[in-house]
């Protein structure tokens, strides 16, 4: 089975002026869409290539598959990221997460901040993540195509800290794109949604919009 290059959830040029219609062009149809050929084409021979997505990105981690493991969690990682941020973004959470990021951090506005440290503090390229591991809520970094998802954490949030999903809009200012991200960007719907399948249910959040 094939590993789909999902679509934006939104228009390229609707997350502007502080992610560009190039940028999503760009990371999009290129970067992204270069993971998902490079993964199927891993996929062709692997053991893993008709289960789930997230199943193959822990699979391909437990097994050493290096190669398959980039991209196919970078697929992954993606997905997660378009549908971290959404038009008229940012502000405050609401409802039970929002009780759960006051239990845990304090409150909203020290929430920004852990994250915005943790997202600076990545050195390289990787992500700055909410996730959730069924007790709290944790704020971490990974590099390059490292995620949460391996060790059995939900994911709730996503920021791509790559130079390549910023650099044309902002330079060198990571800085500069996590504020315009956790301000103007950050899609706390798509968090509180994913938060309240884990505390209903009691499983982790998958992400059924990347389909194998």
């Amino acid at each position: 089975m094939t590993i789909r290059l999902p679509d934006l959830p939104y228009a390229y040029e609707a997350l502007e002026p502080h992610v560009s219609a190039t940028t999503l062009h760009f990371h999009h149809d290129k970067h992204h869409k270069g993971y998902v050929d490079k993964a199927n084409g891993f996929l062709e021979d692997s053991p893993l290539k008709d289960k789930h997505i997230e199943d193959i990105v822990r699979g391909a981690y437990a097994d050493g598959d290096q190669a398959l493991f980039n991209n196919i969690a970078q697929v992954w990682n993606h997905t997660v990221y378009w549908h971290s941020m959404t038009p008229d973004g940012g502000g405050d959470p609401h409802g039970e997460l929002a009780k759960k990021i006051a239990e845990d951090f304090g409150d909203a506005a020290k929430f920004r901040k852990k994250f915005k440290e943790v997202a600076l503090d990545q050195f390289g390229s990787g992500y700055a993540w909410l996730a959730f591991d069924s007790k709290k809520l944790i704020i971490e970094k990974t590099p390059n195509a490292v995620t949460p998802l391996i060790e059995g954490k939900a994911v709730l949030l996503s920021c791509d800290v790559w130079e390549h999903a910023y650099y044309l809009d902002h330079q060198n200012r990571r800085d500069s794109y996590v504020d315009a991200f956790l301000n103007h960007l950050v899609n706390w719907h798509f968090a509180e949604e994913r938060f309240g399948v884990c505390t209903s249910k009691g499983r982790t959040a998958t992400f059924e919009t990347v389909d194998v």
